[in-house]
């Protein structure tokens, strides 16, 4: 009697993001075909390397490279479009929205859950009408667009009171994302006032908010203090141990007292767990991520995995002093963390010794604007043109794929020989706008 085959394990990687990606390319490269299958469920069909966001919207890399389309690397894995809404892990299945809005039932043998992070908000007045996120490449071309159109406008008004609203730049969050985005911008704006005879950089007025009393936690203090010193030297305003009361209408309150009308708020606060987490049956800790084991697997669940910023994952390399400490949510973790994942799950499925995770947290790099930077790597502590190098090279070694790196690497080198474009595109905010004054008139 013939033996019956067995049928491949399916394997449903939950998020798109870079954990699940490279999870997901790791595994295809590794499995036999008739092994397992893979299903990588996203919102959009594109992985996203946030950490040059900054340089996207500066218009120093082409919005395009800084994203990895998921069915161009993935071609052994099927990759569905859609939001999972619901995980039950009990019963081995996920219910998947489609951006048509219908709901499908898939079932998987082996979960991994790598969905990103959100933006962390807080019931502030306003922040839902007036903010402006950044996390994605379309806010990042949006926040480009929004503030060369708000310099265009402001060149062809002659109201002072307008003018000063109108060219006003308020970032709150002096994180990583909100650094980077602050100088990145600053830098491509004040580069685009010689285009501009009325428009000075003097006449532009960028605030930075932050409810702590440093910026950049992940650098030394020492690293801190001098990224806020660089920024105010450009005349950026920076506001410490400091809120935001109120935000309507573009009125920004704070918690010291001042108040200034603002065109453009940018808020990059922090970041928290998906709360999509919220409908699913894995354990979860008091921050809303998924617990795991040092393995990366999800704790009590063998046959469930989970990596990057929803993961809760013990830092083995912090465990002596604070038993208790997990991984940061940071690009770094997540980085190396999906690599280890795909290993694990390799190894489980043919019956190997798994690997605990651990990476002793080697440091950070930040971009301060073109040639500008700071780095605290190893101890070793690096300011300007170095730094901002290190945090070039750093990243595009990291950012997938040979054809991305190599896209990126060609911006840069046309940047260098070209001046820099500074035209705002702001008709894709708004694309039938023209079509539908036409058919009106």
């Amino acid at each position: 009697m013939a033996a019956v085959k067995s049928q491949p394990t399916r394997i449903l990687v939950v998020g798109g993001g870079y954990v699940g990606m490279y999870t997901a390319l790791k595994l295809q490269a590794k499995l036999r075909a008739s092994e397992a299958s893979v299903t990588v469920v996203d919102p959009q069909p594109h992985m996203t390397y946030q950490p040059f966001l900054p340089e996207a919207a500066a218009g120093s890399i082409e919005p395009r490279h800084v994203v990895v389309p998921l069915r161009r690397v993935l071609k052994r894995c099927h990759v569905l479009t859609g939001r999972v809404t619901e995980i039950n892990h009990a019963d081995k299945r996920a219910i998947v929205a489609s951006p048509t809005g219908d709901l499908e039932s898939v079932d998987y043998d082996v979960l991994v859950v790598a969905l990103g992070s959100v933006a962390r908000t807080l019931p502030i007045p306003g922040l839902a009408e007036r903010g402006i996120a950044f996390k994605t490449v379309g806010e990042a071309i949006y926040l480009r667009n929004h503030v060369l159109s708000r310099m265009d406008l402001a060149s062809t008004s002659d109201d002072p009171e307008l003018r000063r609203k109108l060219l006003t730049f308020v970032v709150i969050g002096g994180g990583y994302a909100g650094i980077e985005a602050l100088a990145e911008l600053e830098d491509m704006a004040r580069y685009a006032t010689r285009y501009y005879k009325n428009v000075k950089p003097e006449d532009m007025n960028w605030v930075l908010v932050e409810a702590a009393g440093r910026v950049m936690p992940e650098v030394s203090p020492k690293m801190g203090v001098y990224t806020v010193e660089t920024l105010e030297e450009r005349g950026i305003k920076c506001y410490l141990d400091t809120r935001v009361e109120s935000m309507v209408d573009g009125h920004v309150v704070l918690s010291d007292g001042t108040e200034l009308d603002a065109e453009t708020i940018v808020w990059t606060a922090g970041v928290k767990a998906n709360p999509v987490l919220e409908q699913t049956d894995l354990p979860r800790d008091a921050r809303g991520r998924v617990r795991c084991t040092a393995n990366l697997q999800i704790e009590g669940m063998p046959d469930a995995w989970a990596a990057g910023d929803n993961a809760a994952v013990p830092d083995l390399s912090r465990t002596e002093e604070d038993p208790t400490a997990t991984c940061s949510p940071s690009a770094q973790h997540a980085v190396r963390q999906a690599v280890h994942l795909a290993g694990n799950i390799l190894a489980s499925m043919r019956g190997k010794q798994l690997k605990p995770y651990r990476h002793k947290y080697a440091g950070s790099v930040a971009s301060l604007g073109l040639y500008k930077g700071v780095a605290d790597v190893y101890g070793i502590k690096l300011k300007g043109f170095p730094a901002w190098f290190m945090h070039r090279t750093y990243h595009v070694s990291r950012m997938p794929t040979f054809n991305r790196k190599f896209r990126v690497l060609i911006d840069w080198t046309l940047a260098l020989l070209f001046r820099r474009e500074v035209v705002s595109l702001g008709q894709i905010n708004d694309p039938k706008a023209e079509f539908a004054r036409a058919t009106a008139s």
